[in-house]
């Protein structure tokens, strides 16, 4: 059970997932004697602290902190004033938590060391959406943390992005390697073949592949290094290309050179989504803090 029943289950990793970095961070730390400074403070000793936000930005990682705790001390209690996705002001407090002063000091570090890091994807996220302003959906990519993937997926939620596929099992992604010695048009068949029913993904660096791509039916074309007057040329050509043929065209998606300086000019062209390796693996940490003061006996 966790101190907290509040947090959106839409913006939580798998609870599995949680519980394998916690054990392993707690092992990181711990192993093979405890927490021998802690271990010296009087065990009936209790305190009260105070997560708070000394920056603004987006809150994500909350669970991971329940669970640390838990797993530290289950005596270790946590209120929640805010919870992922919030927006975080200077001087906020995110929670309060309660219990024995020696165990908490222990599950300290490791849970801002989640929080902190998970909040500071969410910040960026946040800042990609911003200056999207609705004109293109941002979304991540797997260039993430191994083993931290569905933590820092989540956490890219929590700013308000999306997310791309998860691993290579989500969907079919014909990028240029997957495409020696075939074509854009025969691997599009092929994949429709053997996986009916899962997404189709192309990566196109050039007009002429995006228009075979757009032929074969694909589901998202990646236009992949080009400029932002590049891409609303075509953009155009799609957008005339579905007009000619009565249909749907496929998803565009604009990759490569995506960051928060260049994010306005491509979500001014036209695509329909946009991503940045930068949300998972570029983002700083947001600066929290858990302020910790001993009850008075």
């Amino acid at each position: 059970m966790y101190s907290s029943g509040v947090h959106r289950p839409d913006l939580q990793p798998p609870t599995a997932d949680i519980e394998f970095l916690v054990q392993r961070a707690l092992i990181e730390d711990l192993t093979p004697l405890g927490d021998l400074t802690s271990s010296l403070l009087d065990p009936t000793l209790t305190a009260t602290a105070h997560f708070n936000a000394r920056e603004a930005g987006v809150l994500a990682g909350c669970k991971c902190v329940d669970m640390t705790f838990t797993a530290v001390d289950p005596q270790l209690k946590i209120e929640w004033n805010m919870t992922d996705g919030d927006k975080l002001a200077a001087g906020d407090i995110i929670a309060t938590a309660t219990g024995p002063f020696h165990t908490m000091l222990t599950a300290e570090r490791t849970a801002l060391n989640f929080m902190s890091h998970l909040s500071g994807i969410a910040s960026l996220a946040a800042r990609f959406v911003e200056l999207a302003a609705g004109r293109v959906i941002v979304w991540d990519t797997r260039k993430t943390t191994p083993g931290y993937r569905s933590l820092q997926k989540a956490a890219v939620r929590a700013g308000g992005a999306r997310n791309h596929r998860s691993n290579l099992s989500d969907w079919l992604m014909l990028k240029d390697n997957h495409l020696i010695g075939t074509t854009v048009t025969e691997a599009v068949a092929t994949t429709r073949d053997r996986w009916p029913g899962r997404t189709v993904h192309v990566e196109a660096d050039t007009e002429a592949l995006m228009m075979e791509a757009l032929e074969a039916r694909a589901d998202i074309i990646l236009l992949d290094n080009f400029s932002p007057a590049e891409l609303v040329d075509l953009v155009a050509k799609a957008d005339a290309w579905a007009a000619a043929n009565n249909e749907r065209r496929a998803l565009l998606e604009a990759s490569g050179n995506i960051s928060l300086e260049t994010c306005d000019a491509y979500a001014a062209t036209g695509v329909d989504l946009m991503s940045s390796g930068s949300l998972t693996n570029s983002a700083g940490v947001l600066d929290i803090g858990l302020d910790v003061v001993p009850d008075s006996k």
